[in-house]
């Protein structure tokens, strides 16, 4: 089964400091060598975010997020895990890494 893994942080939150960026990697390196990891990525800050909507035919660009909130996603996982249980331990083990609120979502299809 395949999962989004979601950073969640907040404008206030500085950016990760050398141990987190240690433990990040760790994790990291630990779901590469277990198979896990498909994919992973940080984000850039939600003010450099560009919204398009193409439906009709008419292209209609707004810059910024699709939403403005205090938190907002700074960065994902895209992992393989056997079940949710599994996918419940390694988002938790995401979470403490880089010591930030995660989001486990099952992906579609």
């Amino acid at each position: 089964m395949k999962f989004l893994v979601s950073v969640i942080d907040d404008k206030t939150r500085s950016p990760h400091s050398p141990e987190e960026r240690k433990a990040i990697d760790d994790f990291n390196d630990k779901i590469v060598a277990a198979g896990q990891r498909i994919f992973a990525g940080g984000l850039d800050a939600p003010a450099t975010a560009t919204v398009l909507d193409n439906r009709g035919g008419v292209n209609i660009l707004q810059s910024g997020p699709f939403i403005e909130s205090k938190e907002f996603f700074s960065g994902f996982w895209i992992i393989d895990a056997e079940d949710l249980e599994t996918a419940l331990v390694l988002a938790a083990e995401g979470s403490k890494s880089c010591n930030r609120k995660v989001e486990l979502r099952p992906l579609l299809g």
